[in-house]
């Protein structure tokens, strides 16, 4: 896990507001819960910064998270699950989102816990993969 902090980095073919639009959209599509779409670059605009395209997108499932925060409460502090859409400066758009891994071991989660975050995994590269 310290190579890359507990956080998995793929490239996304697509702009940053693709990526998550294209996301919001199989999440939705699955029946997941969209909490929140923060478009950290406009908030930085906002104040006078810049920031090249930024967005974090909050989702999940309570029937899937809420038995987490039950065996683990401090657990709610990653959850709902998290993705960021970010572009580099070399202008390669990346999506970044916790390892269920790095999650397990950071709560110490049974392995029939994490089941209930690892499903949205192969729901991210879906997303961003297929153009």
């Amino acid at each position: 896990m310290n190579e890359n902090n507990g956080i998995i980095s793929q490239p996304s073919s697509y702009s940053v507001a693709e990526t998550i639009d294209r996301l919001i959209a199989i999440l939705q599509a699955k029946g997941i819960t969209i909490f929140a779409r923060i478009d950290q670059q406009a908030e930085a605009e906002k104040v006078g910064l810049r920031l090249l395209p930024t967005q974090l997108l909050l989702f999940g499932k309570p029937e899937a998270g809420t038995p987490l925060m039950v065996a683990e409460p401090t657990s709610a502090l990653d959850l709902p699950l998290k993705v960021l859409a970010w572009e580099a400066t070399d202008g390669q758009v990346w999506l970044s989102y916790n390892d269920p891994d790095y999650l397990k071991q950071r709560f110490s989660l049974s392995d029939e816990l994490v089941k209930n975050i690892d499903v949205f995994a192969p729901l991210i590269h879906q997303a961003f993969c297929l153009k």
